[in-house]
C-alpha cells in the first residue's frame, strides 16, 4: 500500500466530505469509526440500511474516462432503495479498491460520491480505500457503498395499504441509471456507434454515463407534507418494471401499467432497435424511462403529482392497481 498516496487522498476527500455534513455527525473523516447521533425528534426510530455497487457500468467508466459520475450512481443505488421504505438517508460510507491507487482518479470518484450525498441530504461519514496489488488490472477499481437511514416506526412504508383502484405514478429516470449495462455494453460493442456524435442534443457517451437520479428530497418532502399519502414505492433497478413493482404489492393485486403513458426516451428506443430486444425483455432489463414508482390512492393522485412536479420531478400517471386471478403480486405492462 502506498501510504503517502492514501494520505494524499484523505486530504483531498476531507473538503468534499465536509460539504455533506449533518449536525448529527460527531467527528469527521480520518478516524477508525464514524459516529452519528440519532435525533431526539424520533419517538420510535427505526434504522434502515442498504448496500450496493454500480455493476458493469464501471467498465464504461474505465473505457470512457467517466470517473466523475459513477460516484453519484453508487450513492443513488443505496439511498433510493432505503427511501422506498420511508427512510431518510442520514449517512453513507464507500469502499474503493484498486491495484495501485491513482489519487486523481480516486478523488474524481469520491467527488461524485459527495455530490450524490449532497443531493440525498446525507453525510459522507467515512469509507475505506484499499490498494491490493495484483487484484485489479491497471486503471480499474471496484466500488461499493452502504447507506443508513432513519424512519419513524409508525410511518414505515410497507405496501400493506395498497388497494384495488390505487394510482401508479412513474417518476422519470435520467437514463439507464446503473442497470442493464451488461446488455447495453454488448449492444455498443456490436453496433460500434460513434460515441462522440450527436445523440438527440448530446453525445451518446454522455447519455450512457448519465448518473442515476436521486429521488430522496422530493419524496421526503411529500411524505412529510402528507404522512400516509404514499402507500408504496419501488426503485426500478435490476429486473425493471416487471420485477420491482410486485415487491411492494400485497398478494392478489397487480399493477397494470400503460406503456403509452410516458414517452420512451431515445436511449431505450435505440437499444431496443440496435439490440433487437423484445418489448417485454426491455421492461425486465431496463427502467425504460421510469426510475421510481409511487403508489397512491386515486383521491391523492393530484396532490402527489403537484408536489413532486413542484419539486422538480417529471411525473406520469402510468397505471392502476387491479385484482389478479393468481395469488402472487405481479406487474403487467402493455
Amino acid at each position: 500500500m502506498d501510504i503517502d498516496a492514501g494520505d494524499a487522498l484523505v486530504e483531498r476527500i476531507k473538503p468534499l466530505a465536509k460539504r455533506t455534513m449533518r449536525p448529527e455527525v460527531i467527528g469527521g473523516i480520518g478516524g477508525f469509526g464514524a459516529l452519528f447521533e440519532v435525533s431526539k425528534n424520533y419517538r420510535e426510530p427505526v434504522l434502515v440500511s442498504g448496500t450496493d455497487g454500480v455493476g458493469t457500468k464501471l467498465k464504461l467508466a474505465f473505457q470512457l474516462d467517466g470517473h466523475d459520475t459513477v460516484g453519484q450512481d453508487l450513492v443513488a443505488m443505496s439511498v433510493n432503495d432505503i427511501l422506498v421504505q420511508g427512510a431518510e438517508p442520514v449517512f453513507f460510507l464507500d469502499y474503493f479498491a484498486c491495484g495501485k491507487l491513482d489519487v486523481d482518479t480516486a478523488a474524481r470518484v469520491v467527488g461524485g460520491i459527495a455530490r450524490g450525498c449532497e443531493l440525498a441530504g446525507c453525510a459522507l461519514i467515512g469509507g475505506e480505500t484499499a490498494e491490493m496489488p495484483g487484484m485489479y488490472p491497471a486503471g480499474e477499481y471496484d466500488l461499493a457503498g452502504f447507506a443508513v437511514g432513519i424512519a419513524e416506526k409508525s410511518l414505515l412504508i410497507t405496501g400493506e395499504t395498497i388497494a384495488e383502484g390505487d394510482v401508479v405514478l412513474g417518476l422519470a429516470s435520467s437514463g439507464a441509471h446503473s442497470n442493464g449495462y451488461s446488455l447495453l455494453r454488448k449492444i455498443l460493442e456490436r453496433d460500434a456507434p460513434d460515441l462522440n456524435a450527436d445523440f438527440h442534443g448530446r453525445t451518446l457517451r454522455e447519455t450512457v454515463l448519465e448518473p442515476t437520479r436521486i429521488y430522496v428530497k422530493p419524496l421526503l418532502a411529500l411524505m412529510k407534507e402528507a404522512p400516509g399519502l404514499v402507500k408504496g414505492m419501488a426503485h426500478i433497478t435490476g429486473g425493471g418494471l416487471l420485477d420491482n413493482v410486485p415487491r411492494v404489492l400485497p398478494a392478489g393485486l397487480s399493477a397494470h401499467i400503460d406503456a403509452s403513458a410516458w414517452p420512451l426516451p431515445p436511449l431505450f428506443a435505440w437499444l431496443r432497435e440496435a439490440g433487437n430486444v423484445a418489448e417485454q425483455e426491455m421492461y425486465r432489463v431496463f427502467n425504460c424511462g421510469i426510475g421510481m414508482v409511487v403508489i397512491v390512492s386515486a383521491a391523492d393522485a393530484d396532490r402527489a403529482v403537484q408536489s413532486l412536479t413542484t419539486a422538480g420531478e417529471t411525473v406520469y400517471r402510468i397505471g392502476r392497481i387491479q385484482r389478479c386471478a393468481v395469488g402472487e403480486a405481479q406487474t403487467v405492462v402493455r
